[in-house]
């Protein structure tokens, strides 16, 4: 220690403090003011020594909050159990989806559980969305929107998405009742009955919904947790069977939160082009990202065969029925599908979240969220290597939940209802795959804060799933 300098000392004694969890993941450091009068140092040698630790990845600066100590991600196993290569078939989606719905659980392991005070962002949203309402004129009420919608809301999300490399104009884009029904639009207007649609596995159930209903038949594509779509396997898969669509989420992918390689995107565009598919881009997570948002693999889109489908339900409110699709090659299609199924959104609800976006609150919020959302994912991760058999955990930079996988004899499904009976809901890996796979996984939302109640949910998960 004498040969040390002082920032080295203190970056080792800071060190030897998280190794041996006297701070836990996502805990707050001592504050630098605090430090420097506990060590006697000067502020300059306390922030290089932080410095040198936020370098290494050990501990990570909030602004306006402090050091926290932040993921090792080669202290957490990660996932590795990987879907098999089937052939395309009908789709049948459990019943347990519409329980676990019906308790309003999809993102929480508590089933209806509705507390506390609504937060700023919901606040001022609901704020604009007041004042557009009472801004209604004479016969307004009596006049339904244009199908492509309220172009102020096409002109913010344009803005929107062009900070995030997307150049894109309000007259390609299109409002619809939230990302499930731009995802319905953009099967229909793409896929015919009968047709084969590549997905990922895991992936999101809404969308085997979806081709359940539309006929469609299913073929499964590997996925990392990492890096989304295995773009081999898919390969494989368009060499073995004629595929119309690919549906993918290269940002922060559901159930995992995988986050695809720009190099991974420009080979699935290389391949839709080669074999003559529409690539549907669910992009509903990217304003979830921990960081910077990435850029939407439309941005790449140089054959317009990229139809992009999102909305606010996951970065800002799921009662918020407002998404919106740029529909490509397919877009007039889409408006004519548009006015079929919905007919018009509403005026007042477009004109308020468009004054939301304009006046900067929405890219507040965002802000905002990234910091509450790592903390959750942080304790939650914490808290999942704490139990007592081996648990492999995805590590997502953006997203609401992670894919837990765990020791191959556990049976989450069948552990669905002893949950139930003891106050848990959990979502068992079945569900994100028509073929059975994943019995051994489930998901897990950070979405929510991790109050008494949660808390106590999660501890009591080991031996609802561990012990059966």
């Amino acid at each position: 220690m004498g040969g040390e300098y002082l920032y080295q000392q203190l970056e080792g004694w800071l060190l030897q403090g998280i190794l041996d969890q006297r701070w836990k993941l996502g805990d707050r450091l001592p504050s630098i003011r605090s430090l420097c009068s506990e060590q006697k140092l000067s502020k300059a040698t306390v922030q290089h020594a932080l410095q040198r630790l936020e370098a290494q990845g050990l501990i990570e600066a909030r602004p306006k909050a402090g050091y926290f100590v932040s993921l090792q991600p080669d202290g957490v196993k990660k996932p590795v159990s990987r879907a098999r290569i089937e052939a395309p078939r009908p789709v049948s989606v459990s019943d347990l989806l519409l329980d676990i719905m019906g308790r309003s659980a999809a993102f929480d392991l508590l089933p209806d559980l509705h507390s506390g005070d609504l937060p700023p962002a919901i606040v001022a949203l609901n704020r604009s969305i007041g004042r557009a309402l009472r801004r209604q004129k004479g016969e307004d009420y009596q006049y339904y929107d244009k199908p492509a919608g309220f172009v102020g809301l096409r002109e913010q999300l344009a803005l929107h998405h062009a900070k995030r490399g997307w150049a894109v104009s309000p007259e390609q884009l299109c409002i619809t009742s939230g990302c499930q029904h731009a995802l319905f639009l953009a099967l229909m207007a793409s896929c015919e009955r009968g047709d084969v649609v590549a997905v990922e596995a895991p992936g999101f159930y809404g969308v085997l919904q979806l081709l359940e209903q539309l006929g469609l038949r299913v073929v499964e594509v590997p996925t990392s947790m990492d890096t989304g779509m295995d773009m081999d396997a898919l390969e494989e898969v368009l060499e073995r069977w004629k595929v119309r669509a690919c549906i993918v989420s290269p940002s922060f992918a559901t159930p995992g939160g995988a986050l695809m390689p720009e190099a991974y995107k420009k080979r699935l565009l290389a391949l839709a082009e080669r074999h003559d598919l529409a690539v549907i881009e669910d992009d509903i997570y990217a304003d979830t990202a921990l960081g910077r948002s990435p850029d939407p693999l439309k941005a790449l889109d140089v054959d317009d065969r990229v139809i992009l489908c999102s909305s606010f339900s996951k970065c800002l409110s799921r009662d918020l029925r407002l998404g919106w699709i740029s529909g490509a090659r397919w877009h007039d299609r889409i408006l004519h599908l548009k006015l079929v199924t919905q007919l018009a959104s509403s005026n007042y609800l477009q004109q308020g979240v468009s004054e939301y976006m304009a006046d900067g609150s929405f890219s507040s919020h965002l802000r905002r969220q990234r910091h509450e959302l790592r903390t959750n994912r942080d304790k939650l991760i914490a808290s999942l290597h704490t139990w007592p058999e081996e648990v492999r955990t995805s590590i997502p930079q953006g997203g609401l939940s992670v894919w837990v996988e765990l020791p191959g004899h556990v049976d989450t499904l069948s552990s669905y209802m002893r949950g139930l009976e003891n106050g848990v809901i959990i979502t068992p890996g079945p569900l994100f795959s028509v073929s059975g796979q994943f019995a051994n996984c489930l998901r897990i939302s950070f979405a929510h804060p991790w109050n008494a109640s949660r808390k106590e949910a999660l501890g009591r998960l080991p031996g609802l799933l561990l012990n059966a």
